[in-house]
């Protein structure tokens, strides 16, 4: 067993697939196959099940999977302290962002440190807040920015952005020429909301149950993934939706979207730098945390 062969492991799991494996780590499909015998021939056991044109681990193989995955890690985290040590800032930074962060907070602060490190290779993850926060505790991302607290022991987190949520409506609504409106008559419209997992929805409710609304009568006409579709949904007259104020920003400006408070609710909310409680950072890593808190205060 050694890296090499773990790596290829590694890429075939991922891809479900010998061939498209092959084609991510540029090597022949027999090669990729020769690599895996052998890794089973060294454990003496099947990590790997061809089911038609899927390939999925076995029991073996997915527990193989875990331990590669922080070798793998760990590597690199070597050659980045190494390089470090030396005076190279040079790597890789994997790490995730929740909707909001991933698409509106991230990418520019993402361009600056690219600027100041240009060597450093980033690889920026999208999910909602519950998955990024796991992908943290499970070391498949060094630190996710998401819009929600978690109660899990292993993970850390700290506020680096505050923000504000609002009840978005189109241009040519009913109540676009509102400043706000209750949360009773927030009740009769069709809602846009997002899925179990999201930061902003988990706030929305904490902060309608906060008031003493009866959450049992929240009624959405319609769930989506992120705040792109969200934001289309309420162009397209799905219905509104509550919505972070930096997600809009742009329509906002443009008239195409109008923002309304909802009285007795209050929808401020932060969104959180998240770390694992267990898990060394790499050096680029601390970069990073110290170049996001300085582009914060500044």
């Amino acid at each position: 067993m050694d890296l090499w062969q773990l790596h290829i492991f590694v890429s075939v799991v991922e891809q479900k697939s010998f061939s498209r494996a092959s084609e991510q780590i540029h090597l022949s499909q027999p090669t990729v196959s020769t690599h895996i015998k052998e890794l089973e021939g060294h454990f003496q056991c099947r990590l790997l099940d061809r089911l038609g044109k899927v390939t999925e681990p076995t029991r073996a193989g997915e527990i193989l999977y875990d331990y590669a995955k922080r070798m793998l890690a760990l590597k690199q985290e070597t050659q980045s302290a190494m390089l470090d040590f030396l005076g190279h800032t040079k790597g890789q930074l994997i790490i995730g962002g929740s909707s909001i962060p991933a698409g509106y907070i991230l990418p520019r602060m993402l361009g600056a440190f690219k600027a100041d490190f240009p060597d450093v290779s980033i690889l920026l993850t999208v999910g909602d807040t519950g998955q990024i926060t796991r992908a943290v505790k499970d070391g498949e991302l060094e630190l996710g920015v998401v819009g929600a607290t978690t109660s899990d022991p292993d993970i850390v987190q700290e506020t680096l952005v505050e923000d504000e949520m609002k009840l978005v409506v189109p241009a040519g609504h009913e109540w676009a020429d509102r400043k706000s409106v209750t949360c009773k008559a927030l009740l009769s419209q069709p809602l846009i909301a997002r899925e179990q997992g999201s930061g902003t929805w988990k706030t929305v409710l904490a902060s309608m149950e906060k008031a003493g609304i009866d959450l049992s009568r929240l009624e959405p006409a319609v769930t989506m993934g992120n705040s792109v579709s969200v934001i289309q949904g309420i162009l397209n007259n799905v219905g509104i939706s509550i919505l972070s104020t930096i997600a809009v920003a742009e329509e906002l400006a443009r008239g195409r979207l109008h923002a309304l408070s909802i009285e007795d609710l209050d929808l401020s909310r932060h969104f959180y730098l998240t770390l694992s409680r267990k898990r060394t950072r790499s050096p680029i890593c601390e970069k990073f945390i110290h170049f996001l808190k300085d582009q914060v205060l500044s």
